[in-house]
């Protein structure tokens, strides 16, 4: 399986309706740290990681894309 967060970070932030601005705002960094992570130019610290799943309102498991990568395997 291949670490996208990036691109699962910018689907979810899409979903929501939220620019990178606000994004950034909430978990207290910069905008360009958002579209650094977005791009695939770096991840975010291990200790965003429950921030970011906590403001999507889901599962680090569901961040990390492993509920979608476990459904397709029992398909």
């Amino acid at each position: 399986m291949q670490l996208d967060l990036g691109k699962r970070i910018r689907e979810l932030r899409k979903r929501d309706g939220r620019t990178q601005e606000s994004l950034a705002e909430a978990l207290g960094v910069t905008s360009q740290a958002i579209s650094r992570w977005e791009a695939n130019g770096g991840y975010p610290d291990m200790e965003m990681i429950p921030a970011i799943a906590n403001y999507f309102h889901i599962s680090i498991d569901e961040l990390f894309g492993y509920c979608l990568d476990r459904e397709e395997k029992i398909k």
